[in-house]
């Protein structure tokens, strides 16, 4: 028995004010052929299907695409659960009547004990879902007292682990940030102060574990409790992670062998870091030249529309760092400098953006400069 586990779709996402909708259709298409070629049971959606609680309107189209693809034409049941980034409210929708199609959307904290079960030949697989949540809410639903995302994510998998059967094979889809594990830019904390913190401990009992919120494909604590990782690039910070889903093997005794299947951007994300003119000539030959960049310059001159010639040879440039051009460091101008003449004033700037002194030429050219900008001013230097 073979399912697909993914999660952190955020269909809907924009960044630096650009909608990622056709990138994610183009890996969505990618998750069906997969579907599809690996002749799989079942797909797995950790949370994180939108990228906010009210997606656009063309957010939802593209989902109900995909998702009618898969349960109706491929004739593959979904079981999913809803993130921190969606509405467990919204999304659950219609679940009821949507089990039918074979659209299991595990929404409602009174579903948890029940399994979605997928049986094929001799492999029966109980599939069980926690929707996103937090102790203040566990705390509300229950009547326990439960201080942090531990607690009550434990609280949760304890009711599971007291009604679930350890002779079948169980599996637990959730979506949570489990401590260790590594995070990227992208992923919106769950809660402040590292209390959003989960042990793996608490789900050693499954066969396997489908996680979502991180968005780098690893596993944490035991190989069999895996995050997918998100299906594309959401910052910068993720420019080296490999994108993809996760194909699970089952047999009759349990897990029998993962496997991360690669999906490939319309866009890459990735940073470039040199001088502009290097950069600029690098891009007339860049056969990747429409992938989405950070670009970080090196110049120590000011340079006349950076991001116009940028785009000349990368058009998708989203956003143009200056480090060599900036003060890091805490600089307080006293009085006493606001005094000093504009070559003195010249003289501290070029230092602290450069790190270096004027050279003797230089310095003549800024006096020489100054000098007729005050003849034009009717001064005498």
């Amino acid at each position: 028995m073979k399912f697909i586990h993914t999660s952190d779709w955020h269909i809907g996402r924009q960044f630096h004010n650009v909608s990622l909708l056709e990138d994610q259709r183009h890996v969505l298409n990618q998750i069906l052929d997969y579907i599809e070629k690996e002749s799989v049971d079942a797909v797995v959606i950790a949370g994180d299907i939108y990228d906010r609680s009210i997606p656009p309107a063309a957010a939802v189209e593209l989902l109900d695409e995909v998702l009618n693809k898969i349960c109706s034409e491929l004739g593959v049941p979904i079981i999913l659960i809803p993130g921190n980034h969606d509405s467990a409210e919204r999304l659950r929708f219609a679940s009821r009547q949507l089990k039918k199609s074979g659209l299991h959307i595990i929404g409602d904290f009174d579903q948890i004990t029940d399994p979605v079960v997928v049986s094929v030949a001799d492999v029966e697989v109980n599939f069980y879902g926690i929707p996103y949540n937090d102790p203040e809410t566990i705390r509300n639903r229950y009547e326990v007292e439960v201080k942090n995302h531990d607690e009550a994510h434990t609280y949760l998998i304890d009711l599971i682990n007291s009604a679930k059967s350890e002779k079948a094979i169980n599996v637990l889809i959730s979506h949570c940030f489990i401590d260790g594990a590594e995070e990227s830019e992208s992923e919106r904390p769950l809660s402040i102060g590292g209390a959003d913190r989960v042990s793996y401990e608490s789900f050693v009992d499954f066969d396997y574990v489908a996680l979502g919120h991180l968005h780098s494909p690893q596993y944490k604590g035991k190989k069999y409790i895996c995050y997918s990782g998100s299906i594309l690039k959401y910052s910068f910070s993720e420019q080296h992670q490999k994108k993809g889903i996760t194909l699970v093997e089952m047999d009759a005794s349990g897990l029998k062998s993962t496997k991360h299947l690669p999906l490939k951007p319309l866009h890459n994300m990735r940073i470039i870091e040199d001088e502009l003119n290097t950069i600029t000539e690098q891009g007339k030959v860049d056969p990747d030249n429409e992938d989405y960049l950070l670009v970080r310059l090196t110049d120590k001159h000011a340079i006349l529309d950076p991001m116009g010639k940028l785009r000349d040879v990368y058009p998708n440039v989203l956003h143009l760092e200056k480090p060599g051009m900036l003060d890091t460091g805490e600089h307080k101008i006293s009085r006493d400098k606001l005094k000093r003449g504009e070559l003195e004033m010249f003289r501290d700037f070029f230092t602290q953006v450069s790190r270096q002194k004027l050279t003797p030429e230089q310095d003549d050219a800024i006096k020489n400069t100054i000098s007729r900008i005050h003849k034009l001013d009717g001064e005498i230097a």
